[in-house]
């Protein structure tokens, strides 16, 4: 896997955090890092003994995906410190001395309360199924303690065992019925090891990683569903993993054969420690077990705007409907988890609470890539073709799904990581796709991405749509009939065809192209540079069209956002209508998208 940039690796990371006895922001960045390394190196093997709660083969996926979301997080308060201290002192000058760049280092870096808080609220955004959600209430513990202290600039040894115990009993406390022999029972074991330990952090990560790796071990004999298949717990083989982690980011050295993965037959080990004989597993050793019989049907996942009491509501109704709940978050966010029959009524009982979004339905018996030969029945045969998307708002999720395309939803300031595009390409279950990522910042991320499944034998073209009108005018010529060559370039020419604009809102004061914007001005922007200031959204959006225009056009897209004036469309069709003869003009409503409005020209 590919370094962050600027993140410490290797042998400089001891040098780069400290000497393991305070957990501050550079370690906090330094750990997400080595947790999202180690769970891709065990994301296959964790998902091939997952079996509990439901043997869907993911339970690694998730936790990759839900670290994956926490280190971009904290790699984005980095960025954005860094940047502002460069805004700051870039006119400063004078003579260098190391108490000079020490400062300027310091002053760079987030806080630590800054780098936990972004971790949690990464992790609860992209948290996956249930063990993904377990862990990011996990992380969130850590961060309410660790955060408490708001001017203190490290953690000792001290305050990471309090941190640990915690996230074990907010993690617990988040299980609507907690089970023995899970996830759960290693976070408390950890917890329990870290508080008789003493020390430094080096120390009491450690003795955690130790508590952990020995409670994973005994899960078998907890567990009825874990014996039978002769492993340990996933989600718990996960978090070991993830504690391993700390344990390198303090001391610089990995535990040894922290990669070690259990046996699935006969005898479950971790690292170096074996479990007792599970006697004939026979055919229930299957790495894919089938579904247990009678279980809910379909897993429902969403993110949640709610009160407090609303969401205490939302439990007793969600319990009351299935089983493997768990509600993490806080703070007026949350992300709901359950496993029911009726998906209609969980995301109901969401919309009765708040305002859910990001919502994710998945049917256990649909025999998706993970259950492939589970319980008997036949792989699900692949389409020929697929087109996957990333779309800012809700609305422009539902226009490009009615015209075939899997989606992937980016939500303001919350760009999708590699994992979840990965995860919709895997999803589209086709041999040939198209992607779109409809931005012109997520350009290494979709390309990450589609080197990763062309390893799996998926044909991938990568389109560099910048915008989601591009994306709309390269889904208008998509022909799946077509040879797939030929297909990729008609798309690809509709989208290079189609001039691209945007309107928002300025957030402070700063130079653009344009001149001088205040914050609260109206800034149109044409394929993404600033070309127009403004302080009324109707007249600034005539002004831009009009520009975009006069190099002529046959085709005018708008896509609304929910903070829109309800005149514009009107005001601009009629705009067009009377000054530009033979151009039509079609209008999307595109929801919650960031953006006011956004304009495509073809």
């Amino acid at each position: 896997m590919p370094e962050r940039e600027g993140r410490p690796e290797g042998p400089r990371l001891r040098a780069a955090v400290g000497d393991g006895r305070a957990l501050d922001a550079l370690a906090v960045r330094a750990w997400c890092g080595l947790a999202l390394e180690a769970l891709g190196r065990a994301r296959e093997e964790i998902d091939a003994i997952n079996v509990y709660p439901v043997a869907d083969g993911d339970t690694g996926t998730n936790l990759y995906l839900t670290v994956e979301s926490a280190a971009g997080a904290v790699e984005a308060v980095f960025a954005a410190h860094s940047a502002v201290s460069s805004g700051v002192s870039g006119g400063v000058s004078g003579a260098y001395s190391a108490s000079s760049e020490e400062a300027a280092g310091a002053a760079e870096r987030p806080t630590l309360a800054d780098a936990v808080r972004a971790m949690a609220h990464g992790a609860l955004i992209g948290a996956r199924g249930n063990s993904g959600t377990i862990l990011a209430q996990l992380l969130r513990g850590m961060a309410q303690v660790l955060a408490a202290a708001s001017e203190t600039a490290h953690a000792d040894g001290q305050g990471l065992r309090l941190a640990l115990r915690q996230a074990a009993d907010s993690a617990r406390q988040a299980v609507a019925h907690p089970v023995e022999g899970t996830v759960l029972t290693v976070a408390s074991a950890a917890a329990d090891a870290a508080s008789g330990a003493e020390g430094d952090c080096g120390s009491v990560a450690r003795a955690a990683y130790e508590g952990a790796r020995a409670a994973l071990a005994a899960t078998p004999g907890q567990l009825g569903a874990l014996k039978r298949a002769g492993v340990v717990d996933a989600g718990g083989r996960g978090l070991v993993a993830v504690l391993a982690a700390l344990v390198e980011t303090f001391t610089g050295e990995a535990p040894s054969a922290a990669g070690a993965v259990p046996v699935l037959m006969g005898h479950a080990r971790v690292d170096d420690a074996p479990v007792e004989p599970l006697g004939d597993v026979g055919e229930c050793a299957d790495p894919a077990p089938a579904l247990e019989e009678g279980g809910p049907a379909f897993e429902v996942i969403y993110l949640l705007e709610a009160e407090d009491a609303a969401v205490d509501r939302l439990r007793e109704r969600l319990d009351s409907l299935g089983d493997s709940l768990v509600v993490v978050g806080g703070d007026g966010l949350w992300n709901v988890h359950v496993h029911v029959d009726d998906a209609g009524a969980a995301v109901e009982a969401g919309v009765e609470a708040g305002r859910p979004y990001r919502i994710r339905i998945t049917h256990f018996g649909a025999g998706d890539a993970h259950m492939a030969g589970a319980a008997g029945r036949p792989v699900r045969e692949r389409v020929q073709r697929a087109v996957v998307a990333v779309v800012p708002g809700e609305g422009l999720a539902g226009l490009y799904t009615e015209a075939g395309a899997t989606t992937v939803l980016a939500r303001p300031e919350e760009p999708p990581a590699s994992g979840e595009l990965v995860e919709a390409i895997r999803r589209a279950h086709a041999r040939e796709v198209v992607l779109l990522p409809n931005d012109a910042e997520l350009r290494h991320t979709a390309a990450a991405a589609a080197e990763q499944v062309r390893a799996d034998g998926v044909r991938v073209a990568l389109i560099p749509t910048r915008s989601a009108v591009q994306g709309i005018a390269a889904l208008a010529v998509h022909e799946p009939e077509r040879r797939f060559d030929e297909d990729v370039v008609s798309m690809t020419s509709a989208a290079g065809a189609t001039r691209y604009a945007e309107l928002a809102v300025a957030e402070r004061e700063f130079w653009t192209s344009a001149g001088i914007c205040q914050a609260g001005d109206i800034l149109g922007l044409i394929e993404g540079d600033v070309a127009v200031i403004g302080s009324d959204i109707t007249a600034t959006a005539e002004t831009v069209l009009d520009r975009m225009l006069s190099a002529g056009g046959e085709m005018v897209t708008l896509v609304l956002g929910d903070e829109a004036p309800d005149t514009i469309a009107a005001h601009l069709e009629a705009r067009v209508r009377e000054s530009y003869l033979a151009v039509d003009t079609v209008v999307y409503r595109g929801g919650r998208q960031g953006a006011l409005l956004l304009i495509g020209v073809e």
